[in-house]
């Protein structure tokens, strides 16, 4: 049994915060994956603690203590962003957009701090990450999400199934296929580069 989930159902209000701190950082960059926006992603995953603290209160402790914890606050995160771009009817705002006042680009809040590196190295890293978040940003929401929960937040296949309500083999297929989506994409931006560095 989840210790955290027993401490929750023991006592919800003593033990909160900790289930906060032990998944705030992973609910925010689900968030930001699938919003691609620093700020929508910091809403949606306290958001997503709202809803989960008003769930919690309203169960049982024997329900509370059977709760997969990973898997049900992806389910919620999951949830909360998919709302939030509905109610925009808006397509996922670009990684690279220009900074604003104040503001990093998702990328620099993705960027290792390492003052250590050598500036060259420094800005190819920057430039994966920047390539991989818009990547996956774009990619169809079916592919997005499982892709998200397996190669960010490192669900297994059965925890996805149960955040997302689909089988694991269209799981594993929803991922190989976006995975290819994700290399041919990628590919196509290597491809494109020089070009556009020539234009």
């Amino acid at each position: 049994m989840d210790r955290l989930a027993a401490g929750l159902a023991r006592d919800l209000d003593g033990s909160f915060e900790g289930l906060v701190l032990a998944h705030q950082d992973r609910l925010y960059t689900l968030a930001l994956r699938f919003l691609g926006n620093p700020s929508d992603a910091e809403e949606a995953a306290q958001d997503a603690f709202v809803r989960a603290y008003r769930a919690l209160a309203s169960y049982g402790p024997d329900r509370i203590r059977d709760l997969q914890l990973k898997a049900w606050l992806a389910t919620i995160v999951l949830n909360v962003c998919r709302n939030r771009v509905r109610r925009r009817q808006a397509t996922v705002v670009p990684l690279d957009q220009p900074e604003t006042a104040g503001t990093g680009t998702p990328a620099d809040k993705l960027e290792s701090t390492d003052l250590r590196s050598i500036p060259h190295d420094t800005a190819l890293r920057r430039e994966g990450v920047t390539m991989w978040a818009r990547l996956i940003a774009e990619l169809p929401e079916r592919y997005r999400s499982p892709i998200l929960l397996r190669h960010v937040d490192g669900l297994s296949y059965e925890e996805m199934a149960h955040a997302l309500d689909r089988p694991e083999g269209t799981l594993k297929a929803q991922v190989h296929r976006g995975l290819a989506l994700l290399r041919t994409a990628a590919e196509r931006a290597r491809v494109l580069e020089p070009e556009e560095m020539t234009a």
